[in-house]
């Protein structure tokens, strides 16, 4: 083997190990994506980052600053809100968490979730499910919505949970 053969060999090493890992800031946090998850382009001013989850799983990140937002249960309620069905039929639940010394709060629901945007005309997704968070920072909350069907986001529920409480200062 030849010196620029083996360089070549190396670099597409060091290319591979590092494909799909990928960090990302939001506010003052750093995340980092699981491997198989794909970052894509935001499609909002208001999401600070956005990734592919499989063919239909979407992750979004907000951020609005601190006090913005209307506070941790007006969030839980607008995503719980977002299914057709009321909160006892989407097996709605809440769960305390923290990455590192930081307060994080998972929400999860699955029913026929309502997709469109905030004011404007929705359609009804059967069998999807949502897995929300959100990470009290000290620069404000960051809200994490990860929604898809059913199936694909209970597949990604560990990876998601470890990339919440995983975020670093």
């Amino acid at each position: 083997m030849t010196l620029r053969t083996s360089f070549l060999s190396l670099v597409a090493l060091v290319f591979v190990s590092s494909a799909g890992a990928e960090d990302f800031k939001v506010s003052d946090l750093n995340f980092s994506k699981p491997e198989t998850w794909k970052s894509v382009e935001v499609q909002s001013a208001m999401r600070k980052a956005q990734l592919s989850v499989g063919e239909e799983g979407e992750v979004v990140f907000f951020h609005f600053g601190p006090g913005a937002a209307g506070g941790k249960k007006a969030n839980i309620d607008r995503w719980f809100g977002q299914f057709k069905e009321g909160p006892d039929a989407i097996n709605a639940k809440t769960e305390e968490l923290k990455a590192g010394d930081i307060p994080v709060t998972l929400v999860s629901a699955n029913g026929t979730f309502l997709a469109g945007r905030p004011g404007g005309p929705k359609t009804g997704m059967p069998d999807y499910a949502l897995l929300g968070a959100i990470i009290e920072a000290k620069g404000g909350s960051i809200f994490v919505k990860f929604t898809g069907k059913k199936a694909t986001v209970d597949a990604a529920a560990k990876d998601f949970k470890a990339m919440v409480t995983g975020a670093k200062e």
